[in-house]
């Protein structure tokens, strides 16, 4: 789920300082981009850029990484410094392009920015995007950051094996870079072996850089990607790409204009940087790469055959940044869809129940929830008028929504994708309680998360917290369907015991002594399934999600909380219905978009029922 950010200026660099008069006009857009997308990793960051046009000698790639705390501001701050110090020292005479790009760091025509989420590896700087792959000859220099996660990174490695590389790592950073390198070296050398005969080999280095086909090189290297991916690569010699995977699971957009090319995981880091608006920006098409040539043209060109379009929902729920109006409308959409259900399960009984919501995040779904209630309010008050049933009507009229803000997270951390040592500990300290708003033993609560994967902090901090309230029951509410299967493509759910939903499905096979299917899956050899056959579909599909979402409020009701608890779960087709254009579902449903993913969910389970820890790709 990382975060990128590019841009390519389409005028010399003193166009920028006389228009706009600093030296840093692009670096502080690229900032902007970046800070617009801080919700996308709070692991680290890095920036790189690329000079145009610098005499030989001159060092024209520059990069910058850190994984401290506020990352960006750190990066940036750091530059500022040198470029200011640099500046003085020109002391009153103008500033130039050619001097600053000459003399200066970070002055140069595409810049780069990355957001890192980790799913696995140290939170180390060598794990940290951009990442470089260096040459004396610029058109084989190749810089590289993206937001993916590969399902065949050990069929990749050995591809690199196969072509004669000794990789230096084994993590999917490093065989997506080489890869595409490699095939960048070909191009280059198909291109001078065509050549050679005509021109110097100082000449040839101009040719190749104006012969050298990206669409041809994304071709040849992505072919066998199989994962989710948004990637973008810059050459030394000024041309780039922003590649997005055939079935458009992690997400790319765009905007140009006669002054820059910029692109980003998020359509509101590109309007809030840019000023402008979102119908200006347009997403890059799955099996597509917008190709930014060294003259500053671009288009989008495919470079993959295109599969059926299931671009991540879980972007919808929780990682994306509420501000951009679609996303926005998404989220009510998905509390508004719950609140029949709320209303179900509290009885109707609005006198007595407290809405609230966890975590901040939540806040947008809660809205819906409230305004779902309120629409069946003004059905119900409307009904009752029809019917002329004026005691109903001053009944339903004293029915006001109580809303109360129950549980405040201080610290911004996500404590599902903290690690194991470290959850517990850290979520019985981010959390805190609102006291004397809940009638005691009388009033039920309602509190709407985003959604629910591994249950740890409802069982041991929020509902502790919320019992201690003192209410007769508690209710929680996903906006999110069932966590039911690992998420090969983005975030870092990789092994089933971790679901709350898989250790209720167990634990319901054991009740309705069904244990026995599982015996029969173990005995599977997983090299003859077919394609996209799922295993634990098999084992879900014994229970209705009902059945699995009573059985989750029975394990997270601890020994000792003493109010009733319940959950509910939105359905797979209201998420549709919310996020109609953002279908991918395969950590709900267990439909893959890809073969990759199949394979890991299958070995998945497999490992969790052979009692090995690994994850499972």
């Amino acid at each position: 789920m990382c975060g990128i950010a590019f841009i390519r200026l389409r005028k010399p660099y003193q166009y920028y300082l006389d228009k706009y008069g600093s030296a840093t006009y692009p670096l502080q857009k690229l900032y902007m981009m970046m800070e617009k997308q801080s919700n996308r990793g709070q692991d680290g960051a890095g920036i790189a850029t690329i000079k145009l046009d610098v005499e030989p000698g001159v060092r024209y790639i520059s990069r910058y990484r850190s994984t401290s705390q506020r990352a960006t501001q750190k990066i940036f701050k750091k530059i500022g410094k040198k470029v200011k110090k640099s500046i003085k020292s020109r002391k009153k005479e103008k500033l130039d392009a050619t001097w600053l790009k000459s003399n200066v760091a970070f002055t140069g025509e595409l810049l780069l920015g990355h957001l890192r989420y980790g799913t696995h590896g140290l939170n180390s700087i060598e794990n940290c995007h951009p990442f470089l792959r260096q040459n004396n000859w610029r058109s084989r220099n190749l810089v590289l950051a993206g937001n993916f996660n590969m399902t065949n990174n050990d069929a990749l490695f050995n591809k690199l094996l196969y072509l004669g590389q000794h990789p230096k790592e084994r993590i999917d950073t490093v065989t997506v870079l080489e890869k595409i390198g490699h095939f960048l070296d070909e191009e280059n050398q198909l291109i001078y072996d065509a050549h050679k005969d005509m021109f110097s080999k100082q000449e040839m280095s101009e040719i190749i850089e104006e012969k050298i086909d990206l669409q041809r090189v994304l071709r040849r290297a992505c072919k066998d990607f199989d994962g989710g991916y948004a990637i973008v690569g810059m050459t030394g010699y000024g041309a780039a790409f922003v590649a997005r995977d055939p079935a458009g699971i992690r997400p790319a957009y765009f905007y140009a204009n006669d002054e820059f090319v910029v692109a980003a995981s998020e359509r509101a880091a590109i309007k809030l940087a840019f000023s402008i608006e979102y119908d200006q920006i347009q997403e890059i098409k799955p099996a597509h790469a917008l190709i930014v040539s060294k003259n500053g043209d671009f288009e989008q060109r495919p470079f993959a055959e295109p599969t059926t379009q299931l671009s991540c929902s879980f972007e919808r729920i929780y990682f994306s940044r509420g501000t951009d109006p679609k996303i926005y409308a998404e989220r009510k959409k998905l509390g508004h869809l719950l609140a029949s259900k709320v209303l179900e399960n509290i009885g109707y009984d609005l006198e007595n129940t407290v809405f609230s919501y966890v975590p901040n995040t939540a806040e947008t779904s809660f809205l819906g929830l409230i305004q779902g209630i309120e629409q069946y309010l003004a059905e119900k008050r409307a009904e009752l008028l029809e019917k002329n049933d004026l005691e109903g009507l001053k009944k339903i009229l004293r029915n006001n929504i109580r809303v109360e803000k129950l549980v405040i997270k201080d610290a911004k951390l996500r404590t599902f994708i903290t690690d194991d040592s470290q959850r517990t500990e850290m979520v019985n300290s981010v959390y805190d309680t609102t006291y004397n708003v809940v009638k005691k033993d009388v009033d039920t609560l309602v509190v709407i998360d985003d959604s629910i994967v591994r249950g740890t902090t409802l069982e041991q901090s929020i509902l502790k917290m919320l019992d201690g309230l003192s209410p007769k029951k508690i209710v929680i509410v996903s906006s999110a369907p069932q966590i039911r299967y690992p998420d090969c493509y983005g975030i870092d759910m990789s092994r089933m015991k971790d679901f709350i939903a898989f250790r209720a499905m167990l634990e319901l096979l054991k009740e309705t002594k069904q244990d026995h299917l599982i015996d029969e899956i173990e005995q599977k050899d997983l090299n003859n399934l077919e394609e996209s056959e799922n295993l634990a579909q098999k084992l879900y599909a014994c229970f209705t999600d009902e059945q699995i979402s009573d059985k989750i409020a029975q394990i997270i009701r601890k020994d000792g909380i003493r109010a009733e608890v319940s959950v509910i779960y939105q359905s797979v087709e209201g998420l549709h219905q919310a996020c109609p254009n953002h279908l991918g579902d395969w950590y709900f449903t267990g439909n893959y978009p890809t073969p990759g993913g199949y394979k890991v969910v299958n070995k998945a389970l497999m490992n969790y029922l052979q009692g090995n820890l690994e994850r499972a790709y």
